[in-house]
């Protein structure tokens, strides 16, 4: 994957810019000795590394502000990182960029039930936002599988997901306001303790953004009270084809389950194998969960079990006990840890519509055969985000390049099935050149046209969403205006 060729005139500034840093943040919070810049060379799409020339781990707004400041002045790209989670290379630095961290920012400022609002420093966790709000009844929506590591920052940044989004939507459905600093250390607030701000819709062009516009250091997120009560069944089948078909058939029929994951063989078995949840050797597992009360849960259940055995399930299997459905959802949130156990892999994350999943794991699996590399499927079917796990070498020459061309073909076929390139996991690196297969030139140039108004020197996360063509392009014509 190419990367822009570090400045060697900012690397030459190198002693300059970190006596700056010294100047507004503490000594352990500027990491500048090579050897301790390694820990930020990559994200979790490890394929790509590079060091970058400094790491800041700032501890509040101020001090962020004062960072962006200096690297304004400087002219040096900064690469914000939440918990380096990505699995789109969404925080992989250049070798002149500031490494921005802000997993010393994880307190909570404030909590409101009457309005149903937590307000955190983006460094908090995912699930330590529940954690802070579930003994008085409440919980936090959004769940990514690495809800416990990743941080409210890249959850906003890539507008995450995980398995109850079918029900309770995505980040940007569960974020209410931020407090964004800018490129040039201004500090702004957008949205708040309330359901709408009036005017553009900022938010929505900030949740998503991939660190593109600003570097959010607070957020106001909507919590919910909990349901009285929640109950999978997992399902079995013979067929890839038929249980996606059962899928798109419990979405026709207008149930609105929680979840509805999707786990193939290849997962299944080296899930069973790492968990141990007690999984039936199929070529297909769904596992389907509904909320709200005993009544409320035995109607949606019954209704989905009797669309499951319309297609012949080899296995269906409702839950009987909060024991035996922390049981079946341990493998399932093990499940890309497991196939790590295995392989190497990388994770794709194309959405495409519910009713053309029979179709696209069928292709998968012929252009499996095709480039010799196998697949795994584990991802959210309800609303149709993929997410197949491409097995790969990484010690063996050329295998990650085959591993790269199949994986974009991959995104292509989610394209022309009518869906997009990601749906919650980002652009980053990893798309960023098949941006022009979902966008024409001129929607590209709009969206760059965003980012001249937020950071006009582009210096912010610089090689990532944009093809890296357009984006030095654009980076060459800021430089020569200064």
């Amino acid at each position: 994957m190419e990367m822009p060729t570090p400045n060697k005139a900012i690397i030459a500034r190198k002693e300059r810019v970190v006596s700056r840093l010294l100047d507004v943040l503490p000594v352990d919070a500027v990491i500048h000795h090579e050897r301790e810049t390694r820990a930020y060379e990559c994200d979790a799409l490890t394929a790509y590394k590079c060091p970058p020339m400094v790491a800041v781990l700032p501890s509040s707004t101020k001090e962020v502000a004062d960072v962006l400041r200096i690297c304004h002045q400087e002219g040096v790209p900064v690469v914000p990182r939440g918990s380096g989670t990505s699995l789109a290379g969404g925080a992989l630095p250049t070798a002149d960029c500031v490494i921005l961290g802000v997993a010393r920012m994880n307190d909570v400022i404030e909590t409101d039930y009457d309005n149903r609002l937590i307000r955190v420093q983006t460094g908090r966790t995912n699930l330590s936002v529940t954690g802070a709000v579930e003994a008085d009844g409440f919980f936090y929506a959004p769940d990514p599988s690495s809800q416990l590591a990743c941080a409210i920052a890249g959850n906003i940044a890539m507008n995450s997901g995980g398995a109850h989004c079918l029900k309770y939507g995505v980040t940007t459905n569960n974020l209410m306001g931020v407090t964004m600093v800018m490129m040039d250390g201004e500090i702004v607030e957008i949205g708040g303790g309330h359901l709408d701000a009036g005017g553009l819709d900022l938010l929505g062009l900030i949740c998503g953004s991939e660190g593109q516009l600003g570097v959010v250091t607070e957020a106001t997120l909507r919590i919910l009270p909990k349901p009285e009560g929640a109950r999978p069944v997992l399902m079995g089948f013979d067929d890839n084809e038929v249980a996606g078909a059962c899928v798109s058939d419990i979405i026709k029929a207008g149930v609105l389950p929680v979840a509805i994951e999707f786990m193939d063989r290849p997962c299944i078995e080296a899930t069973e194998a790492f968990a141990k949840a007690g999984y039936p050797m199929c070529e297909a597992l769904l596992i389907v969960e509904v909320e709200g009360s005993d009544a409320e849960i035995d109607h949606q259940l019954g209704l989905i079990m009797e669309i499951a055995r319309r297609h012949n399930p080899v296995e269906l299997r409702e839950s009987k006990s909060a024991e035996e459905s922390a049981k079946i959802w341990l493998g399932r949130k093990s499940a890309f840890g497991a196939m790590g156990q295995i392989n190497d892999y990388m994770c794709l994350d194309g959405t495409i519509p519910v009713s053309s999943l029979p179709m696209v794991l069928r292709r998968i699996g012929e252009m499996s055969e095709e480039f010799g590399l196998k697949v795994g499927n584990v991802f959210h079917a309800g609303d149709g985000n993929m997410h197949p796990l491409i097995l790969f070498d990484a010690n063996k020459p050329g295998d990650l390049e085959l591993c790269e061309e199949f994986g974009a073909e991959i995104l292509k076929l989610c394209v022309e099935a009518g869906g997009c390139l990601t749906g919650e996991h980002g652009v980053g690196i990893e798309k960023r050149d098949l941006m022009h297969v979902q966008y024409a030139a001129d929607d590209l140039e709009a969206q760059m046209a965003v980012k001249d108004v937020f950071d006009p020197q582009w210096l912010l996360n610089p090689a990532k969403v944009f093809p890296l063509d357009a984006s030095d392009a654009r980076r060459s014509v800021a430089m020569a205006a200064e």
